[in-house]
């Protein structure tokens, strides 16, 4: 019988990706996850021993506790943030069933090195458009939660990569950039592993309204135009970059649940 404590693998892949999603836990020993060294989306490692240093950061917030396979450490540290006032629950079949229920998982040699504060740290061109807001919404749903980007003029995003320690995307030359005719967007669902049939139709659509081929999908001149009105609406990149987190939501959710649902006007049911 499944704990009151506990989340299941198919309840927590539903929030994986959205803004319901809990703070991911992965307290697996080194030799557990060298064995199968890949992330359950949006995780991060903490060791079982050290949990109670972010207590404070974890107050308010929802947690979910993976293990090897979701026995006495999940349940241990579960246990241990509940102690501390925290919701927190542990995955039933930890990162094995994660694995296991052919879900996928970040490479954890794909994601770049962290600043001080744990954060993983970008760099792109200033005023964003629809590739530049669409690849940090899918770190920040599906890779790094805590992700810092920063928007600089073009000629210098070289350099503040290098002095800053910055990983540049969405630029020429770039590893994280364009490919032939894929988009970064495109880059980072392939190096990260989070190809799946929900994001691979995002990407279609991201694709499209970024590289202007609006045959590959009709929703990408809903996409562009509602890129352009954001850029339009914000000076600061950053403010623009958090109302575009909603909009990249409404897409993903629509890709995920609701492609299949159209809208009309009488209804079936005549005048109301």
């Amino acid at each position: 019988m499944p704990s009151l404590n506990s989340i299941s693998v198919s309840q927590l892949s539903r929030l994986v990706g959205t803004p319901d999603a809990p703070v991911i836990l992965d307290v697996r020993i080194d030799e557990d996850f060298a064995a199968d060294p890949g992330l359950i989306p949006s995780s991060f490692r903490q060791p079982f021993r050290s949990v109670d240093d972010l207590a404070g950061r974890l107050q308010g917030r929802r947690v979910v506790v993976a293990c090897w396979k979701g026995l006495k450490l999940s349940e241990g540290v579960a246990a241990i943030l509940r102690a501390s006032g925290i919701h927190a629950e542990f995955l039933e079949g930890g990162c094995t069933g994660w694995r296991e229920a052919g879900l996928p998982m970040v490479p954890a040699a794909s994601l770049p090195g962290r600043n001080s504060e744990g954060q993983t740290v970008w760099v792109t061109r200033h005023r964003p458009k629809i590739d530049r807001i669409a690849c940090p919404w899918l770190i920040r749903r599906f890779v790094d939660p805590s992700a810092r980007f920063l928007f600089v003029s073009p000629a210098q995003v070289d350099a503040v990569a290098e002095k800053f320690g910055a990983t540049p995307f969405d630029v020429e030359n770039a590893f994280w950039s364009h490919r032939d005719d894929r988009c970064s967007f495109d880059t980072m669902l392939e190096e990260f592993q989070l190809q799946s049939a929900p994001l691979s139709r995002l990407a279609t659509i991201v694709r499209a309204a970024d590289t202007n081929r609006h045959d590959l999908a009709p929703e990408a001149a809903g996409l562009l135009a509602a890129s352009l009105g954001l850029s339009r609406m914000y000076k600061d990149d950053l403010r623009q970059l958090e109302a575009g987190m909603g909009l990249y939501d409404a897409f993903y959710r629509w890709a995920r649940d609701a492609t299949d649902e159209g809208h009309d006007w009488p209804t079936t049911g005549g005048r109301g």
